[in-house]
């Protein structure tokens, strides 16, 4: 929808604070009425915003990611596909981080998605066998310790930085490779 990515875009360069509906409506190419045909509110567009980019960030890493791919090598796999999704959409990052105050909502929501989608796909792991000796409370775990690395990684090796399009060093897609391989995958080598 052109006033979701319109709201991206402004959001993602002037911040919730700043984003206005003209400023919205104006990138998007529509009139101010049409942005009252889809919201009735600021807080409307800002409530649908960050879900809006979460499910485009998870249908690209799902698309990204050969479906014959298990263990820590389709780990490892959406690992570079959320990499490479934030390289192509910068402003991901802070809607995500200023939704926790503009949109706290949408925030819970995002988050709750993620951890949703996350849990069942452990959970399909370890019906396959790839995934032993962890119990639910311990995936559930396992899901926030995964959603936090990538979190870090990101901030270290692709938010903030000058230059566009960062690509993560090797050595660091190695070494979450051995960390979910030795430690949370079984059936993989490293």
């Amino acid at each position: 929808m052109r006033i979701l990515e319109a709201a991206a875009q402004v959001v993602g360069e002037d911040g919730y604070a700043d984003a206005s509906i003209s400023k919205i409506t104006q990138v998007a190419g529509v009139a101010q009425g049409t942005f009252y045909n889809y919201f009735e509110t600021r807080q409307q567009v800002f409530d649908a915003l960050l879900p809006y980019m979460g499910k485009s960030m998870l249908d690209y890493i799902r698309a990204a990611v050969p479906p014959d791919l298990t263990g820590g090598e389709r780990e490892v796999a959406r690992l570079r596909a959320f990499f490479t999704y934030l390289n192509e959409h910068p402003v991901f990052y802070r809607i995500l981080y200023e939704a926790e105050i503009f949109a706290p909502r949408a925030h819970q929501e995002h988050f709750r998605i993620l951890v949703e989608g996350y849990r069942r796909s452990l959970r399909r792991a370890v019906k396959r066998g790839e995934i032993v000796d962890y119990n639910d409370g311990e995936l559930e775990a396992i899901v926030y310790m995964l959603l936090s690395m990538r979190a870090y990684l990101a901030m270290r090796y692709v938010r903030g930085e000058a230059d566009e399009n960062r690509k993560v060093p090797e050595q660091v897609i190695d070494a979450y490779m051995k960390l979910v391989t030795r430690g949370l995958f079984t059936n993989d080598s490293d």
